[in-house]
């Protein structure tokens, strides 16, 4: 049986899409942990973010491929988090 770090290890093997898979997941966790702390609707989100509610909706349901990296960017910044990234060889 073979192990993977993750679930993107598992499912692409391109190592450009992996890689963008796993930082795309890692701002939505951290954006939906972010509204989760808050009480506001799917309305009110969707003009924080500067989106429409049907987006709003699929990044609540985690749908990872309708988000681009800059876009979870732009709504990570709009909530308040601080976005940074690390490159190393």
């Amino acid at each position: 049986m073979t192990k993977f770090k993750s679930v993107w290890d598992a499912i692409e093997d391109d190592p450009v899409k992996k890689e963008n898979l796993k930082i795309r997941s890692h701002l939505m966790i951290e954006i939906n942990e972010q509204i989760d702390a808050g009480r506001a609707t799917q309305m009110e989100l969707a003009k924080v973010l500067e989106t429409t509610q049907p987006r709003v909706s699929a990044l609540r349901k985690s749908k990872i491929n309708e988000f681009r990296l800059d876009m979870l960017v732009d709504f990570a910044i709009r909530l308040g988090l601080r976005v940074s990234l690390d490159v190393a060889v």
